[in-house]
């Protein structure tokens, strides 16, 4: 579960053009909600790039995801269109969610996107299920479920895990370690601070990846991935990440110290790849030049969508409340 895969010319532009384009939407998220154009709760996922785009990578169309509230770099890494992800985060009616969940619920049912959900833990059972009717469907499909630290203090982790374990499901479980649950240290919260010991107790393949490390993560994946679909069961993956933005836009971050986090950038899983593809020749300075301007052309047409989106009639207030009022 640990060789790194052969990559190319294309495969490269690939992984850093998905980071950079993640990125690039992150920032202007943030100048956004400066301006009041995006409102309520914004969780940024810049520093942790790497993890999304590898994992991503590695799953197929048929596959589920189920996320965190710091969903963005998910659903934009998993394939959900940017200006429907930029007008959902507006609020507006050509949302992937039609406005109604916002930041932390982009939810895109064709690419089996399966939510941002607000309740720590509460994607656990969600992607055990998925991964339960995977396999009474017989179907090949596989359940991902992401997740952060804080999300092992919660009962979901330790039920979802049995379960999964017991029942030999197809899921993969990924804690994005950002050391962080909110404002609390990880050593504050867990007398066990490595996690992945935490799923091994339930007899779960599990490992930790180094997070910052974009071909790292891809490579564990593709290893838990083939392990899962060969009928092995479940798999756990720790990656070790770090966020270099707030918990959230109201997070005045008194819990850790600005040489802490300037420590991290050096690590920057952006840079970090970008310079290793370039020594290695994979990637020429042109590659990095146009991958930066496609990204931030994108994410200004994804701005111009949202900004054009309308806004949903008060008259459509109460459809779809319940399931049967919902278009399948």
């Amino acid at each position: 579960m640990t060789a790194k895969p052969r990559l190319t010319h294309e495969h490269a532009r690939r992984l850093l053009g998905q980071m950079m384009r993640i990125r690039v939407f992150e920032e202007r998220c943030a100048e956004l909600y400066t301006q009041q154009k995006i409102r309520g709760f914004l969780h940024l996922y810049i520093g942790e790039e790497a993890n999304a785009v590898g994992i991503m990578e590695a799953l197929a169309p048929h596959d589920s995801v189920v996320a965190t509230y710091r969903d963005h770099g998910h659903a934009l890494a998993r394939g959900v269109a940017m200006g429907p992800a930029m007008a959902e985060m507006y609020g507006k009616a050509g949302g992937s969610s039609r406005g109604r969940g916002g930041s932390m619920h982009i939810f895109d049912r064709p690419t089996r996107f399966y939510g941002g959900n607000a309740i720590v833990g509460g994607g656990l059972p969600l992607a055990v299920g998925l991964a339960l009717a995977e396999k009474m469907a017989k179907r090949p499909g596989i359940a991902v479920c992401l997740f952060g630290e804080g999300a092992v203090a919660e009962g979901e982790f330790h039920e979802s895990l049995n379960l999964a374990a017991l029942w030999k499901l197809p899921v993969l479980f990924v804690c994005e370690n950002n050391l962080y649950a909110m404002g609390s240290a990880v050593e504050r919260t867990e007398s066990e601070t490595d996690i992945h010991l935490k799923a091994a107790a339930y007899r779960l393949n599990s490992r930790r990846v180094d997070g910052m490390d974009v071909v790292a993560v891809e490579a564990a994946t593709r290893g838990a991935v083939e392990h899962i679909r060969g009928g092995g069961g479940p798999v756990f993956l720790e990656c070790m990440t770090y966020r270099f933005r707030a918990h959230s836009m109201f997070d005045a971050q008194l819990y850790r110290d600005k040489a802490e986090v300037e420590r991290w950038k050096e690590r920057d899983p952006i840079k970090r790849f970008q310079t290793w593809a370039l020594s290695a020749g994979l990637l020429r300075g042109a590659d990095v030049a146009a991958l930066s301007a496609a990204a931030v052309a994108e994410v200004d047409a994804a701005v111009a969508f949202a900004e054009a989106s309308p806004w949903e009639p008060l008259s459509d207030l109460e459809k779809y409340v319940l399931m049967d009022e919902v278009p399948v």
